[in-house]
């Protein structure tokens, strides 16, 4: 499980079907900070990797978008 972490994380996440997929994090203010994945992933179990080494610590949020679906997690970095 992603949370808390220092410096990197995994994110694993499953998709129904081959799709284009996003994913994306946002600090608090709703500004996007990083693109971990944005690209076709086929259908299956996938795990990104995620350094937030130059991010500072605090609360963060990732959107997951694939085909009609979304989903938003909460991310921890604790330095």
């Amino acid at each position: 499980y992603p949370n808390p972490f220092n410096p990197s994380t995994k994110i694993r996440f499953d998709l129904p079907a081959t799709s284009r997929t996003t994913l994306k994090v946002f600090n608090l203010l709703g500004q996007e900070v990083a693109t971990v994945v944005n690209g076709v992933l086929s259908a299956g179990r996938h795990t990104v990797d995620w350094n937030a080494n130059d991010m500072p610590a605090g609360v963060y949020m990732y959107r997951l978008g694939s085909g009609a679906s979304v989903a938003t997690r909460k991310l921890v970095i604790a330095k």
